[in-house]
């Protein structure tokens, strides 16, 4: 899940060459455009820096913005050149086509992560959007406070956590969320109010770059959710293949009434149909099936995306073959022109 987030147009980065074994070059006068903003933008750059699946061809530019400000400034330049935006975090929950990403890339990190705390009894936290989710975690826990502290085997970072409603062990952004600010693909900030929000499972229905939000939390005993913290990345750790290139999980566990049909009913998580499926370690080209956890895709080394994509569709056609179901995939697919395959509705 993952922490990626997205908004993109149909838009063609201008004066960029055909791609040349796999390389977008970007030429002079369209780099001088983006001369003058304080950002750090830097042009033909690899995404497989920057995804955790280590996939992905080159962008025509990724920017690394330290501010709000810089995001608004960049994004109004891209907007004023007919320039594609996609948005990432951490990213994770995300897969780069191999072909690259013929337009701009802003990717929200550590430099936008600043925390502060408010309120009486300092329940109030405003987070960064670049912060990675298992910090937040971590401070929030290591300062006697719970709402988030299940998360910390979530990859990825806050913006993205919130743009998805990241979630793991009974707890997700959608519950502590207050407020939240984001960029929208025009260049303006906007505030919203959590109840104006179209919370789902794993979604937000958000149009924008979260850049901070507002969470409220809730004293707690120290000493429980750290150990509450503890036993969720123990449990993580044991299960995952957390040491290997990856996405988090590939699918949503199926609904109750999707699996009614099978013995044990809504007992039945996306991980176990694909294991019941003998699918373990399937494998095409570098990319496999976990032999940890069924319910990942992992890169055992020079995969594709298309060997991922390939990997996933085949899960989908046995699964739904044998058991019926149809698993909904959560990780998006982003192409070299732009478009976002977004995670699947059910």
């Amino acid at each position: 899940m993952q922490g990626a987030r997205s908004y993109t147009s149909t838009k063609v980065w201008p004066r960029v060459r055909e791609p040349i074994e796999g390389t977008v070059v970007v030429d002079p006068k369209t780099r001088r455009a983006f001369d003058g903003l304080s950002c750090d933008i830097r042009f033909d750059e690899s995404l497989a820096r920057y995804g955790t699946y280590r996939i992905g061809g080159v962008a025509a530019a990724v920017a690394r913005p330290d501010s709000v400000d810089d995001v608004v400034a960049v994004t109004k330049r891209a907007n004023e050149l007919n320039v594609p935006v996609l948005a990432i975090g951490l990213g994770s929950n995300v897969l780069f086509d191999d072909q690259g990403y013929r337009g701009l890339v802003i990717r929200i990190a550590t430099k936008m992560s600043a925390v502060s705390r408010d309120g009486p009894d300092e329940t109030m936290w405003t987070v960064g959007a670049g912060l990675p989710i298992p910090r937040l975690a971590r401070e929030t826990a290591k300062r006697g406070f719970g709402g988030v502290h299940r998360l910390i085997g979530v990859p990825g970072a806050v913006g993205g956590g919130v743009f998805m409603n990241a979630g793991a062990h009974g707890q997700d952004f959608a519950g502590v969320v207050r407020f939240l600010s984001l960029v929208t693909v025009g260049g303006a900030v906007e505030r919203h109010e959590a109840h104006t929000i179209a919370w789902q499972y794993r979604s937000s229905g958000l149009a924008g770059l979260v850049v901070e939000a507002e969470i409220g939390l809730t004293p707690a005993d120290p000493m429980l959710v750290r150990r509450e913290l503890a036993e969720c990345l123990t449990r993580r750790r044991a299960g995952t293949p957390f040491d290997q290139p990856c996405c988090g999980s590939v699918f949503r566990n199926p609904t109750a009434k999707s699996t009614s049909h099978l013995p044990e009913g809504g007992s039945w998580t996306a991980g176990r149909l694909i294991e019941a499926a003998k699918l373990k370690g399937y494998r095409i080209g570098g990319a496999e099936v976990s032999s940890v956890h069924a319910n990942y895709v992992v890169n055992i080394g020079a995969a594709t995306s298309k060997d991922v994509q390939r990997v996933i569709m085949h899960v989908q056609r046995v699964v739904d073959d044998q058991f019926g179901v149809r698993l909904v995939r959560e990780v998006k697919f982003v192409s070299a022109v732009g478009h976002v395959e977004r995670p699947e509705a059910e």
